[in-house]
């Protein structure tokens, strides 16, 4: 993965582990671009479903990667039933959504994810300000990126009844990148008993 670094690379590794522990191996590339991350889970044993906006990146993705699974999709509405997958990573996805629907966004993420699911964000930090950037691949018009701030980013997690679990920062060290790096890992909570029992009857 030549665009991420070590740092990156042990955090993904991390996500993939944690998602084998919630016993379902189903998890989500959300924003997947290319399918890059997509197919690092692959190796690592999970089955990704890569979910993107754009038709053209998607169509990019199943070139490179004709053995795994895309969908055109939302970050705000998921193509995934309640709790169907065991994890997801939005990898510089949400860096496209305003701080104001960052709650919005993180409820339908736990809304797909299994008890004790696990989620994982990578974004570029900053205080919330605005980042233009030129036409994606896809898209006829330019975009508007969002530097999130952690404090923002973990209380809108908490807010949508996810657990915190991992947070990290890195200053920028690839030559595209011009900001700090921030990275949350966070939990669906487990069932209690009571729940656990209910589901088996």
């Amino acid at each position: 993965m030549a665009t991420e670094g070590p740092v990156d690379q042990s955090l993904l590794m991390a996500f993939i582990e944690l998602t084998k522990m919630s016993g379902l191996t189903q998890a989500a590339d959300v924003g997947c671009g290319p399918g890059r991350v997509a197919a690092f889970m692959a190796a690592g044993g999970l089955h990704p479903v890569g979910v993107d906006v754009s038709p053209a990146m998607l169509e990019i993705a199943r070139r490179a990667h004709p053995a795994l699974h895309f969908e055109e999709g939302r970050l705000d509405k998921l193509p995934f039933g309640d709790g169907t997958l065991g994890g997801a990573v939005c990898w510089y996805s949400i860096i496209y959504t305003p701080p104001q629907l960052l709650d919005e966004a993180f409820a339908e993420l736990k809304r797909v994810l299994v008890a004790a699911g696990c989620l994982l964000l990578g974004f570029q930090a900053g205080g919330g300000e605005t980042v233009q950037q030129g036409k994606a691949l896809g898209m006829t018009h330019s975009m508007t990126a969002y530097r999130h701030s952690m404090d923002d980013v973990t209380r809108s997690l908490s807010n949508a009844g996810l657990q915190i679990y991992a947070t990290a920062t890195r200053e920028p060290e690839l030559e595209h990148e011009s900001s700090a790096q921030a990275f949350v890992i966070a939990r669906s909570p487990k069932l209690q008993e009571s729940e656990l029992r209910d589901t088996q009857r």
